[in-house]
């Protein structure tokens, strides 16, 4: 199955309902945004063909809903990318992904041209410019593959190297997600909204599919990103107010000090650490909204939950990450590949419908991930007797800020790049408003100030560390590895 049929279905059942609003605006209807959808359909088949990867840059936009559809209705598959990269950091994952058109918000276009100056087919299109509206001349297609086992979601995220992966989604992937989410986490009608207030690059846009099929309309913030009053006052607005957001974004709800919208229905938490004592304070100032997911772009969305009936149990299910979703089968593993019983942590893994078909066009990563059918997540954690799972530690050194991943290599390549750089450890830091910070020791004479414009040129705003730490040596083993886990006891 195509996932355009989950929107033709949507037209078909509920076509002069609003579906695609801005704030409080209602731009188009089921029917209208169908007929969109393939109309911009037709000239994505005719200028990039079957199979083209298309890249999309932008912050949150109403189009954005179109263009996904639409590059589904044509064959193609959709590069969402991160709108809070450097533009450099953009064009590696164009330039790998080979992505035969890219389309930009105003805002992002001329840097991402710039950055793209030379490299051969992928035209920066801007998003509701000229072209981009006169693609919308012509007819609707009419022929859609429905292999659902052909590619749909390229989705970037850079490996503990800094080299970018591209996790190779399915349509069936997408699918067995969106089943999951519906079955598991939240049970949306034609009464609801999925209010968009994190990245539709990311997790928001991945959820836009379950609550399409069940046509709930996709509200997109004016704002265009998060803005907590803005938010609260949509789901004051909207009826049946959903949204995912990452567990900083629900902390600056509760920093409003304002009460439960008379429309709010759920909240689903991801993509970050949400610390018991944060989850219990969110509950106190919006009731019984809340529900987790456990997941990575290997597997959207989609490991364990817990549903909003689970947020009413004792603080070790609050604390834990829940349990494996509908469709997929998750166990701990110890070293040696045997199953740890309960209460043993071990490396989590997990398989199903949901999980990639791999990295593009990386055999060796792929061979890495998934062996003998299950997907190797790097993530440690274990099971209680109730079959509820815990996460205990990351065995990747991936820093999760804000609900987005960073990548301590990267960073520390950027630093080295620095001529007053000898020496640079990277690690994450416990914060209350991001769920953790960047933070980078430093041996060498460079300041702050000097680090921080060397490294704006070069990795995205987001990505700098929040703090410095200058020190003479960085902790090692015998084989001069870099000790993570002491320089974490240090900050501690």
């Amino acid at each position: 199955m195509n996932l355009i049929t989950v929107l033709d279905q949507a037209a078909t059942r509920f076509g002069e309902r609003g579906a695609v609003y801005h704030g409080e605006r209602r731009l188009h209807t089921w029917s209208e945004l169908a007929d969109r959808a393939r109309r911009l359909g037709t000239s994505l088949r005719r200028v990039a063909g079957a199979g083209a990867r298309i890249a999309i840059a932008s912050e949150n936009r109403p189009e954005l809903l179109e263009l996904m559809f639409a590059t589904w209705a044509a064959g193609c598959v959709v590069v969402p990318l991160n709108y809070k990269l450097h533009p450099r950091e953009m064009a590696q994952i164009i330039d790998d992904a080979g992505a035969a058109l890219v389309f930009a918000s105003p805002k992002l276009a001329p840097g991402l041209t710039s950055a793209l100056a030379g490299a051969v087919g992928a035209p920066v299109e801007i998003i509701g410019g000229a072209t981009y509206l006169d693609r919308f001349a012509g007819p609707p297609i009419a022929e859609v593959n429905p292999d659902p086992s052909r590619l749909a979601w390229l989705f970037y995220t850079s490996g503990t190297t800094g080299r970018s992966k591209g996790a190779m989604l399915t349509h069936r992937n997408l699918m067995a997600m969106t089943l999951a989410h519906l079955a598991d986490l939240d049970d949306p009608d034609a009464d609801c909204s999925l209010i968009h207030g994190a990245p539709m690059s990311h997790g928001s846009g991945l959820y836009i599919a379950p609550y399409v099929l069940r046509g709930a309309r996709q509200v997109v913030p004016a704002s265009g990103s998060f803005d907590a009053t803005e938010f609260l006052d949509l789901c004051g607005h909207h009826p049946g107010a959903t949204a995912f957001l990452a567990p900083t974004m629900v902390g600056r709800l509760v920093a409003t000090g304002r009460g439960r919208p008379a429309n709010l229905r759920t909240i689903v938490y991801g993509g970050g650490p949400m610390y018991l004592g944060d989850l219990k304070r969110a509950m106190t100032a919006f009731g019984p909204v809340f529900a987790q997911l456990y997941g990575q772009g290997e597997a959207p969305m989609t490991i364990t939950g817990l549903s909003r009936a689970d947020h009413l149990g004792d603080d070790a299910i609050l604390g834990s990450v829940g349990w494996p979703r509908t469709g997929v089968e998750v166990a701990v593993l110890r070293d040696d590949g045997t199953r740890a019983p309960a209460g043993e942590v071990g490396e989590i893994v997990c398989r199903g419908d949901v999980v990639m078909t791999g990295y593009w066009n990386n055999p060796d990563a792929t061979a890495e991930a998934i062996r003998d059918g299950w997907l190797f997540t790097g993530d440690k954690g274990s099971f209680d007797l109730r079959g509820c799972l815990t996460l205990r530690d990351r065995s990747k050194d991936v820093v999760i800020s804000g609900g987005s991943n960073i990548y301590p290599r990267e960073v520390e390549e950027a630093l080295l790049s620095h001529p007053g750089v000898i020496e640079a450890g990277v690690v994450g830091a416990p914060d209350a408003e991001w769920g953790e910070i960047v933070v980078a020791f430093v041996v060498g004479d460079a300041s702050v100030a000097e680090l921080d414009r060397h490294l704006l040129e070069r990795i995205a705003r987001f990505k700098r560390p929040k703090r410095y730490e200058f020190v003479d040596t960085l902790p090692k083993n015998s084989y001069g590895k870099v000790l993570k886990r002491q320089l974490r006891s240090q900050l501690r």
